[in-house]
């Protein structure tokens, strides 16, 4: 039996890497947990963030992990595949991406990729990652807005990512359009924002 060429490759491990980020946890875990739809809570959006703040702390760390391993796992799982082929693991970090942001068991709405967006990139240039993390935590930590440090990070990450990774330019291009994606996903984050109305961030989580 031959195997499958190259081409073919990159297309099954795109095609897995969206099918994984379009796990659903943040939907799944509030399900299991208290019978309710994360979508009709808080701001609707089924990832850690309003996990966080609508379940609890707990429920919102258990989510970021998962969605952070799933997306560690489609560009582990295309490395393998692939051989470490640059365009599959290109395609595989925007796929898992876009699964999460888009995912097919919920009909298209999903989170806004900032977790699968660190498993991925976790993989691919953990330095770069590391010192995006450094920026992410410190506007965070003035401002109290998850939103804004992901929207910042997401705006340093490709220069960190130039920086301090150097890597090939499927993987740079790979990290321009997930810092794109998750803008894009924050629009109404920048809307709130804007208009002083935007969530602020508590470690202690959903309210008593």
């Amino acid at each position: 039996m031959n195997a499958l060429p190259g081409a073919s490759i990159t297309v099954l491990t795109t095609l897995l890497a969206y099918f994984i980020g379009g796990l659903p946890f943040g939907y799944w875990f509030v399900r299991l947990a208290s019978g309710q739809d994360i979508r009709t809570m808080g701001s609707g959006n089924i990832g850690a963030t309003n996990v966080h703040r609508t379940a609890g702390k707990k429920a919102g760390f258990i989510v970021l992990f998962l969605d952070i391993f799933k997306g560690f796992l489609a560009v582990a799982a295309a490395s393998l595949i692939a051989h470490a082929d640059t365009l599959a693991l290109a395609l595989a970090a925007a796929a898992v991406m876009l699964g999460h942001c888009y995912p097919v068991l919920l009909r298209f709405k999903g989170g806004k990729a900032v977790a699968c967006f660190i498993g991925a990139f976790l993989f691919l240039t953990p330095l770069a990652l590391a010192a995006t993390a450094v920026v992410f935590i410190a506007v965070v930590g003035l401002t109290k807005y998850i939103s804004l440090g992901s929207i910042i990070g997401a705006l340093v990450f490709p220069f960190a990512v130039w920086i301090f990774s150097k890597p090939p330019r499927e993987i740079l291009y790979a990290a321009v359009f997930g810092a794109l994606l998750i803008i894009y996903r924050h629009k109404g984050n920048i809307a709130r924002l804007r208009a002083g109305t935007e969530h602020v961030f508590s470690f202690k989580g959903k309210p008593k």
